[in-house]
């Protein structure tokens, strides 16, 4: 289901849709959010995009052969696999945040995009629960979680070879990865696992009916869903910390609106 939004208020009222929960009598969101500069923009996973499928395997064994050891917080292929798609190695991971407001910033991060029309993926992380297999959703029950960690992953399958195995249909895990820097923490970060490498994560979706919205931010939008993330402190000198993230956020922020 596509939202398109006009105004900043909009935009409030669309990334907390739904956020009440009855049970707690708290506003907790089902909802994890995923911002990208341009509509046309999937949800294909950097493996995909780089036809590295079928490399996979080779990919993330070499990356855990040549990186140093103490590197990676615990010796389980999910760390690793963190670790590597932190660091931009092809992985079947894709990035997702439990905040709209770091959503947005992805979604009006380059202003060489402000032509074009953003997009906010949100996914239901309980309604794609329903379809995992049997031994992920009975260790989420045990656990009374509703989102993966590497650990509690690490106790189901060792191997993305026993994770794929775990079920005959499609389903998708999301998972916290560890706090390997600040960048992590700050972008209140987590990760979709795919049960393969090749499956779409938008057509997984798209075929279970309420797991998957889209909330659409107009070219006309950007410009004030940018200004005031930047007055709200959601930069990249706080999403990616250090030097970079500094110069990064210091140069859109004091370029001149043409």
């Amino acid at each position: 289901m596509d939202t398109r939004v006009n105004t900043w208020t909009e935009l409030q009222e669309a990334v907390f849709t739904d956020s009440w929960s009855e049970a707690i009598r708290r506003h907790r969101s089902n909802f994890v959010f995923r911002g990208m500069p341009r509509l046309a923009h999937g949800l294909e996973t950097s493996l995909q995009a780089g036809g590295f499928e079928a490399q996979e395997k080779h990919l993330l064994t070499s990356f855990r052969k040549y990186a140093v050891e103490s590197a990676v917080h615990g010796d389980w292929v999910w760390n690793w696999l963190s670790l590597a798609k932190h660091h931009g190695l092809p992985t079947r991971l894709l990035d997702w945040s439990y905040s709209p407001y770091v959503a947005m910033h992805f979604a009006t991060q380059n202003l060489r995009d402000f032509n074009d029309e953003g997009v906010i993926w949100c996914v239901d992380y309980r309604k794609t629960n329903d379809h995992l297999p049997k031994p992920l959703r009975k260790i989420l029950e045990a656990e009374d979680a509703n989102i993966f960690t590497t650990e509690i992953l690490n106790r189901v399958a060792t191997t993305l070879h026993d994770f794929d195995a775990l079920g005959n249909d499609d389903f998708v895990v999301f998972f916290e990865p560890p706090s390997l820097d600040e960048r992590i923490v700050n972008q209140f970060a987590l990760f979709s696992l795919p049960s393969s490498a090749r499956l779409s994560l938008e057509e997984f979706l798209q075929r279970r009916e309420g797991t998957l919205r889209r909330i659409i931010i107009p070219a006309k939008l950007k410009w004030e869903v940018r200004d005031k993330l930047d007055q709200a402190n959601i930069t990249e000198r706080v999403l990616f910390p250090g030097l970079d993230g500094l110069s990064r956020w210091l140069k859109r922020y004091f370029t001149t609106r043409k």
